[in-house]
């Protein structure tokens, strides 16, 4: 699996797309780059200046036998050095005048694309403006910055030395400019592939991105439907394509290496080679060590910053600025670099959920630390294979902790909880088996970018559950479809193999999706955390309903008090302590059962119903 977008190979090119813009910001900064070009030629004037003196402090002066006359080129050399110091304070001043109008321009142009994306799509969450509005734009303008200066310095360094190698002997030119002219071209020919794996190398960190803010909005959700294993191989996939794409760009940045030392190092190696030639054809040894001063001191650092920036931070400003302001990928109808892979169809059929899970407490304690004080204390409740049993008590009092140590989520302090004889399965073990065994639907209900069946079908690793031999696979996603209630959002999205965008939901919506889907396993326990407060009443009773009817133990904590009507058994948490009757027995016996079913019933359930699958705002 490769979630990076592939290079759209009939469309123009980044720097193509780039040029009129590039073009159209420095024509209107022209004084700014003509202030950095006068004090660019001081600098030239500094290279020129230093080898060439150096020439002159050899042959005129200390092999002439005049000191003096050698000391004082050498001072020429080092004036012109100081002279250079003040042409770089100069260049650092001019360039904040051309770096920061363009972090300005990029910062206003990837809002103004964000606002306009979020007008024309407001269900759609753009999560990587981000990542372009921070990272990548302080990117782009740190790379233009040390572009401008790289390239700056490289063309009047380079035109000083070649000027000074003139100046001193034109056979010395032969020499030195073959190399270096075959050592930029090898360096030109990588740029082009270096841009092409930097855009990979960004395509596959956004994907990464993305998908780990998604993963961490639903990780609850994923531990409790035993997700974990696939949702790991999918960010495991996402992590070898970024691997791989930044090894390819090691690759290609490591070819840099061999065009250095054509363009650099090879001068150096022609010159000395060529010596006595040279020296046959008039060359003094001042000239021979100005041309060395040239190569070392000058050129070449020129030429290994240039590789270096270009090769880098040229390849990567490239990239970065066709993201920023190029065209809208969503406007071409590239794919989606963020977007998960769907979820693998389902393989033979499973086991039907048998009559259901026995479930014990047995002296369970629990607190959310060493020194917190016990949620839950010495708690003993027996679930019978097939009961139907709710849960109430007020908010905060432990009720989804409950359900998440039935569930193998947390793991009580002391006793112990038991489903069908044994511990359930800890979180992360196995995904499949936590599915087959038990689900939990908690509050917020997860639903991922996917077909409305591949949604469906998520808590079935090993295929749809084993019915009669004359049941149809598809007549038993319709009968959970329609169980729960989905059937209306079904044909609104328009069938099973519509695509779900989970942004474009409503909570309610999504809670109808992730019953449908739970009422579809084969796990023989399901447990339902305030898996209907997004419901109307009428909607949430239809969806226990179908539960209810379904073989197994249910499991539910209550949102309305009309859910411990339709239940076999209610457990009434008072603190710390669990108190478990019906109905009726709970109203003489429990104090704080009266008194939710007075609250409720003045409350809630007197409230006018909402539209079937939308949400309804809890009191």
């Amino acid at each position: 699996m490769n979630p990076v977008n592939p290079v759209n190979r009939t469309a123009p090119g980044p720097a193509r797309r780039l040029l009129p813009r590039a073009a159209r910001f420095l024509r209107r900064r022209r004084r700014v780059l003509v202030r950095l070009g006068g004090w660019s030629l001081l600098e030239s004037a500094q290279t020129f200046l230093v080898g060439y003196g150096v020439a002159q402090a050899l042959d005129r002066g200390f092999l002439a036998g005049s000191t003096g006359t050698g000391l004082a080129w050498l001072a020429v050399a080092a004036a012109a050095t100081v002279a250079g110091g003040l042409a770089v304070r100069g260049v650092f001043r001019g360039l904040a005048d051309l770096v920061e109008p363009l972090r300005d321009g990029l910062l206003r142009h990837v809002v103004t694309r964000a606002l306009h994306g979020a007008v024309a799509e407001p269900a759609r969450t753009d999560s990587s403006s981000v990542s372009r509005l921070t990272h990548q734009t302080e990117l782009a303008r740190d790379s233009f910055a040390g572009l401008v200066l790289v390239l700056r310095s490289f063309v009047f360094t380079a035109a000083g030395a070649l000027a000074g190698l003139a100046s001193l002997h034109p056979l010395l030119l032969l020499v030195v400019l073959p190399p270096l002219v075959l050592g930029l071209l090898l360096f030109t020919a990588t740029l082009v592939p270096m841009a092409a794996r930097q855009r990979d190398f960004l395509d596959a960190d956004e994907a990464l991105s993305t998908r780990y803010g998604a993963v961490a909005a639903g990780l609850r959700d994923v531990v409790a439907c035993g997700a974990e294993r696939r949702t790991a191989g999918e960010a495991d996939a996402l992590v070898a394509t970024e691997v791989r794409a930044a090894r390819s760009l090691a690759r290609w940045a490591a070819a840099r290496t061999v065009a250095l030392g054509v363009a650099g190092h090879l001068p150096v190696v022609l010159l000395l080679l060529a010596t006595p030639w040279l020296l046959d054809r008039g060359l003094t040894a001042g000239a021979l060590l100005g041309a060395l001063t040239y190569l070392t001191q000058s050129l070449l650092p020129a030429l290994r910053t240039l590789m270096s920036a270009l090769g880098a931070a040229g390849t990567r400003l490239l990239v970065i600025l066709d993201r920023l302001v190029g065209a809208d990928p969503r406007r071409e109808g590239a794919p989606d670099a963020a977007k998960p892979a769907p979820a693998p169809a389902p393989a033979a059929p499973a086991a039907r959920p048998a009559a259901g899970s026995r479930v014990e407490l047995r002296s369970v304690t629990f607190a959310y630390g060493p020194g917190a004080q016990p949620v839950l204390r010495e708690v003993d409740l027996t679930v019978e294979p097939g009961e139907h049993l709710v849960v109430v008590g007020p908010s905060g009092i432990g009720k989804s902790t409950l359900a998440a140590l039935v569930a193998g989520l947390l793991t009580p302090g002391r006793g112990e909880v038991l489903v069908d004889g044994a511990p359930p399965p800890a979180a992360g073990r196995d995904a499949g088996e936590s599915a087959r065994r038990r689900v939990l639907i908690p509050q917020q209900a997860y639903v991922f970018t996917g077909t409305l069946r591949e949604n469906l079908l998520y808590l079935c690793p090993d295929g749809l559950p084993g019915g009669p031999p004359e049941s149809d696979p598809e007549e038993r996603v319709a009968a959970s479809v329609a169980a729960v209630g989905l059937g209306p959002l079904a044909a609104e999205l328009g069938g099973l193999d519509a695509v779900v965008d989970p942004a474009a939901l409503s909570q309610g919506e999504r809670q109808l999706i992730a019953l449908g889907r739970a009422h579809l396993s084969p796990a023989p326990l399901v447990l339902l955390d305030e898996a209907t407060c997004h419901l109307d009443p009428e909607a949430e009773a239809r969806a226990e309903r179908a539960f209810a009817d379904r073989p197994g133990t249910l499991v539910v904590i209550a949102h309305r008090i009309s859910s411990a009507h339709r239940a076999d058994r209610v457990l009434v948490m008072d603190g710390a302590r669990a108190t478990a009757g019906s109905h009726r027995e709970l109203l003489d016996r429990s104090p704080l059962y009266r008194d939710l079913v007075g609250r409720w019933h003045t409350g809630r359930d007197t409230r006018p119903a909402a539209r079937p699958g939308r949400e309804s705002t809890p009191a």
